[in-house]
């Protein structure tokens, strides 16, 4: 039997065929591709290497604190410090947001600058999601360290935010890229000299009085930087709520039309202070059950 020509069709329809098995091998490689990507955000979100931290206990914490510090302030972290006897470690009144209104909650990832970007940049390299680089540069007011670049790539990086003991610039650029950043201040001139780097330069940061790293969970909101405890983070995030939710419940009150006053039974705390001098209001706060100050 004569073999028979293929035709135009015959062609057309081995070419949709070669198609389709060329589409399902590229879809099957994507899948895989994603599944890869997929294994390496999960499971190696800090690369191997000689600057890489060690794990810790705080690993995950810093995601689960900024979920619930979305409806907290630092002032209530600051209060459940108190209540739980937790050094209150706030950066100096200077920091603040580049753009008002923002806030950021998440584990430090510190970096000391000495000069050169770089030092941000490997910092990037082992950090996790949702980490906020908290970078010292001693408070010097006569240089910028952070700039459009630095916090793009922190975008890049996946890290939440940027607190910095020292000056920004790029303000313009800064904040329209949207990235929570906190610093002392703006000024146009960037780094002035290179230094010495420190061997601690990737594993503790300073801010004003207190010396953070990656055991350290930041909470920045336009109250200021509050600095906590990563182990003891569920302690005093339960603490804020219940304080955040007492203060809710009186605030109600008040617009209700019942002060404060007749709340923690003001007039009972005069009199008993005229017979005990020595009494504290807050020690008659404990004792009606209307703590507002710990």
């Amino acid at each position: 039997m004569a073999q028979r020509e293929p035709s135009q069709r015959d062609e057309r329809d081995a070419q949709q065929v070669e198609r389709g098995d060329l589409e399902r091998r590229g879809e099957r490689g994507d899948l895989e591709g994603r599944g890869e990507r997929g294994q390496r955000t999960a499971g190696a979100a800090v690369p191997e290497g000689p600057n890489s931290p060690e794990p810790d206990a705080s690993e995950g914490v810093g995601a689960g604190a900024a979920r619930r510090f979305a409806a907290l302030t630092t002032a209530h972290v600051a209060d459940a410090c108190i209540r739980a006897g937790v050094p209150v470690r706030c950066a100096p009144t200077a920091l603040r947001a580049v753009t008002p209104g923002s806030r950021v909650a998440g584990r430090v990832l510190p970096a000391r600058h000495v000069g050169s970007v770089d030092i941000f940049l490997e910092a990037y390299e082992a950090a996790r999601p949702d980490d906020v680089l908290v970078v010292d540069n001693g408070g010097r007011l006569d240089e910028a360290c952070v700039g459009d670049l630095a916090v793009l790539e922190a975008r890049a990086a996946g890290v939440a935010g940027v607190v910095i003991w020292g000056l920004h610039r790029d303000t313009a650029d800064i904040r329209a890229i949207g990235l929570p950043v906190f610093s002392t201040g703006a000024l146009p001139t960037g780094p002035l000299s290179l230094r010495e780097r420190p061997a601690d330069a990737l594993t503790s940061a300073t801010v004003g009085d207190w010396t953070v790293s990656a055991a350290d969970l930041v909470f920045a909101d336009d109250d200021g930087v509050l600095f906590a405890p990563a182990d003891r983070a569920d302690e005093l995030l339960t603490l804020a709520e219940t304080i955040r939710d007492t203060e809710r419940r009186q605030a109600d009150q008040i617009r209700a039309g019942h002060t404060l006053r007749a709340q923690v039974r003001f007039d009972t705390y005069l009199a008993r202070r005229r017979e005990a001098p020595t009494l504290t209001f807050r020690d008659h706060l404990r004792a009606v059950g209307g703590a507002i100050e710990e």
